[in-house]
């Protein structure tokens, strides 16, 4: 028997709401299942469960009032012989992003189907009270856009799945919406300032960083891109900011030294490569949800989660493990014209790389100097557990991958 508490969802997290469960006693529960979401003061997060078994009883019902992190939510009976651990350690603290360095991607979203009129339309399934809404990732999004509880939406899909129909439709018959305060949305924009806040005034207080950067040329990189592209259908071309996610990732199996936690007075590698992606949200703030194993996928998979990772965080529906995995943060201001990123530690990692604009300027190759595209990359390190030395050779390393594209 365990007990499922409020999760830990940032360094400066002291307290969440539940929003909503999606089992109910008796239900079978996987050990990274989905089974909760809960409100943070940035967004709203999908929990997932770190242990296998069967949901016994449920202690806080959605909606109720704030509660600290580590208040009992419900119990789970453990399956005999499942590991019952919680998260490591650094996985219960994480922080926000720095405030000045979001990446900036354009989600590729479906238009909604006009329906058909000769179609009859199928009887409403409402879903069962405690049973998981069964409702699509478009669907979700869209009614998140227009501020619809998809729990009040009848769905008409199989099963009783809500579909963009369905969210369209709830929006047609929604009666007119009465003026809602300013102060709730500045409320909770300020408690996203605040969080921030407190976060990088820890990363500060409690990290010694040293900062190095160093300029890469990206002709080759560029040229193979828009080659590449041209084979590519129009949804599925790359953006360059790809190429800078996986190449940080790939210079990191060099110098792992980077990759890694702050824990107990020591720096702990990790194996796995999880990169966080800084994102900025439409209603202000930042989120760095991780992009799990960004080593290890094509250019093609890892522009597919890097967009799908966007839209989610905008829409708020990311899982617990994108928002306390990553290893290490990338983060740019290039598409807002800044030339230079010198960013924060995101606590308990051990470094941030960040990408300014790519510039054409005069540059020097084998002797003549000719006007070639280039980007400022970067480093925030943790003195602590890496020099400057080694973090040379990790922007050095990020330079040479650049250099051959074509084995990204």
């Amino acid at each position: 028997m365990t007990d499922f508490l409020m999760p830990k969802l940032g360094a400066d997290m002291t307290q969440g709401r539940l929003v909503e469960w999606f089992k109910k006693p008796g239900e079978r529960i996987a050990r990274g299942e989905v089974i909760a979401v809960v409100e943070t003061d940035k967004a709203n997060v999908d929990v997932e469960s770190w242990v296998a078994g069967t949901l016994e009883k449920i202690l806080v019902a959605p909606g109720g009032d704030w509660m600290p992190v580590g208040t009992p939510l419900a119990v789970i009976q453990t399956e005999a012989g499942a590991p019952t651990a919680a998260p490591p350690a650094f996985a219960a603290a994480p922080m926000p992003p720095p405030a000045a360095a979001p990446i900036e991607a354009t989600s590729i979203v479906a238009p909604p189907r006009p329906p058909t009129p000769s179609a009859p339309s199928p009887q409403p399934v409402p879903a069962a009270v405690g049973e998981r809404l069964r409702i699509s990732p478009i669907a979700r999004k869209r009614a998140a856009e227009l501020g619809i509880e998809t729990s009040a939406i009848r769905g008409t899909g199989p099963d009783g799945r809500i579909t963009l129909e369905d969210v369209e439709r709830a929006a047609r018959e929604r009666p007119p919406a009465v003026p809602a305060p300013a102060a709730p949305a500045a409320d909770k924009r300020q408690r996203m300032r605040d969080a921030i806040a407190a976060a990088m005034a820890r990363s500060k207080r409690e990290i010694p960083h040293y900062y190095l950067a160093t300029t890469i040329d990206m002709s080759k990189a560029l040229a193979w891109l828009a080659e590449a592209n041209a084979k590519l259908p129009v949804t599925g071309r790359l953006l360059a900011g790809v190429l800078l996610v996986k190449a940080s990732a790939l210079a990191l199996r060099e110098v792992p030294e980077l990759n890694g936690f702050w824990i107990d007075g020591r720096a702990r590698p990790s194996e796995a490569i999880h990169t966080g992606v800084a994102i900025s949200l439409r209603g202000g703030g930042l989120v760095a949800p991780a992009i799990h194993d960004a080593d290890k996928l094509s250019l093609s998979e890892l522009m597919q989660r890097f967009t799908d990772l966007v839209a989610r965080a905008r829409a708020g529906s990311l899982r617990s493990s994108e928002m306390t995995d990553p290893t290490i943060t990338i983060t740019s201001l290039g598409e807002r014209g800044v030339d230079a990123v010198y960013g924060v530690i995101y606590p308990p990692q051990l470094a941030l790389v960040g990408f300014g604009k790519v510039v054409e300027r005069p540059w020097a190759v084998d002797g003549a100097v000719g006007v070639r595209p280039l980007v400022t990359a970067t480093l925030s390190g943790d003195h602590r557990a890496t020099d400057g030395h080694r973090g040379a050779l990790y922007l050095d390393a990020l330079d040479r991958i650049l250099q051959e594209p074509e084995k990204l």
